[in-house]
């Protein structure tokens, strides 16, 4: 089983981190609030684990243009 890391706005694939390698406490998602964990988190049914976080190259934009938080899917 692992967790992989996508980027929320892009879908671009970040990585992956074996589950027997960090638990969710060691990667700090058990401070996340439920709705939080709704937002961030998807389970399938092989037990594999997705985390949608945003990336660097999104993170820029963001930063550089605001308003494109407005939209659904600002960068895709």
């Amino acid at each position: 089983m692992a967790i992989h890391y996508v980027c929320r706005h892009c879908r671009t694939y970040l990585g992956t981190i074996r589950k027997s390698e960090a638990t969710e406490t060691q990667l700090g998602l058990n401070s996340l609030t439920p709705a939080e964990r709704r937002d961030i988190i998807a389970y399938d049914s092989d037990g594999e684990i997705t985390v949608k976080v945003t990336c660097d190259y999104c993170k820029q934009a963001l930063d550089n243009n605001p308003e494109l938080s407005l939209l659904a899917s600002p960068l895709q």
